[in-house]
């Protein structure tokens, strides 16, 4: 058998695996052959890896130092998580697990075992009590963190959960993915509140928050809302989050995707990111573009707020994060240290360290002077 068939028929294989657990869904069928041949959002695809020029395990910045890097998982470090007491990192991979580490140490806590496919998004909720996680298996599973067990299973969605949030009040979580719905879940009872779906497209990320009461959509009536990142349009969705009604669309990334969103401690600004290689900010106060950030030179997979709202970290496909200056809109630092391109940044609650994972089946943390 040649070489050049075997790789098409691994691709069949893997293409067979993508559209399996998606085959009832009837909203734009076509849209979703495109992911599939993108293998977007699952770490189980072949993709050849790039630029692999040799790259230094330590930091090349002023003011970072490489403190840890955790090893463990068998696959892509597809996310990571800082508890909210700033104690444990949990990190999610292709591997089907989700770990937990002590962050003083870097030694292994717990083992999650339980989704049968890869794991795209985790959270923790405000109180640290719940883990909430979303698979390629199509659910989302909320585990006791304290001591790793699950609690309870959610179903609905039918294809991959690409990102899960937390409302401020831990009451409410919310989830969306391939299947283009974002669902509206009780997190103590857990069932389904609301399905909001008048997205289609591909919902990428999520996030939410109360908004200020001197804020226009607050003065409407709209307090809490759910912002969503889509695949396709290149546009972010507001929507209210007890109504499930849309009440604004931000338009600006230039390049298909937007990937991420953060919103800051305060509830006032959005960061985006995207396959247009920038950062975005918004004001949430009038739904309008503050600026944009340029300086990677390939897709932005992840962006974090620090906890003291001054700081902004995005992590790239170019293998460097870099930490920005939010009211500046300047780069304060790039770091490198990944051998492979960077899923996941996140702060640790004091906003002096960030963990980061890769492609490379990595976590580091770094050690910030801001």
């Amino acid at each position: 058998m040649s070489a050049k068939k075997s790789l098409s028929q691994i691709n069949v294989i893997k293409f067979t695996k993508f559209i399996k657990p998606i085959k009832h869904i009837s909203c734009n069928k076509f849209l979703m052959l495109i992911i599939a041949f993108l293998g977007f959002g699952g770490a189980w695809y072949w993709q050849p890896l790039t630029n692999m020029s040799r790259i230094s395990p330590l930091a090349h910045a002023t003011g970072v130092t490489q403190a840890l890097t955790l090893t463990g998982h068998l696959g892509t470090v597809s996310v990571v998580a800082y508890s909210p007491d700033g104690m444990t990192i949990a990190s999610a991979s292709s591997d089907k697990t989700i770990k937990l580490w002590d962050v003083v140490t870097g030694k292994l806590r717990d083992t999650l075992v339980g989704h049968t496919q890869e794991i795209n998004t985790i959270a923790f909720s405000p109180n640290g009590k719940i883990l909430a996680s979303g698979s390629l298996d199509g659910t989302v599973k909320l585990w006791d963190a304290s001591i790793g067990k699950q609690v309870r299973t959610l179903t609905g969605h039918a294809a991959s959960v690409q990102s899960v949030a937390f409302s401020p009040d831990g009451a409410i979580l919310a989830s969306g993915g391939w299947d283009q719905n974002v669902k509206v879940w009780d997190v103590t009872k857990g069932i389904l509140i609301r399905t909001i779906n008048g997205n289609c497209d591909v919902i990428n990320s999520l996030a939410i928050t109360v908004l200020p009461k001197e804020f226009s959509l607050s003065k409407r009536g709209h307090e809490a809302i759910i912002a969503t990142a889509t695949q396709f349009d290149s546009k972010i969705k507001i929507w209210d989050l007890k109504t499930g009604q849309r009440v604004q669309t931000l338009a600006g990334h230039d390049d298909s995707a937007v990937t991420a969103l953060a919103i800051s401690p305060d509830g006032k600004t959005l960061a985006s990111s995207g396959w247009d290689k920038t950062v975005r900010l918004w004001n949430l106060e009038n739904n309008e573009e503050i600026r944009t950030l340029k300086g990677h030179t390939d897709r932005v997979w992840s962006v974090a707020f620090s906890p003291d709202g001054k700081t902004l970290a995005s992590g790239s496909w170019d293998k460097t994060i870099k930490l920005w200056n939010v009211q500046k809109g300047k780069a304060i630092n790039t770091f490198i240290g990944h051998s492979n391109r960077i899923w996941s940044v996140a702060f640790s609650p004091d906003s002096k360290n960030l963990a980061s994972s890769s492609f490379d089946n990595t976590i580091k943390v770094w050690h910030l002077e801001l």
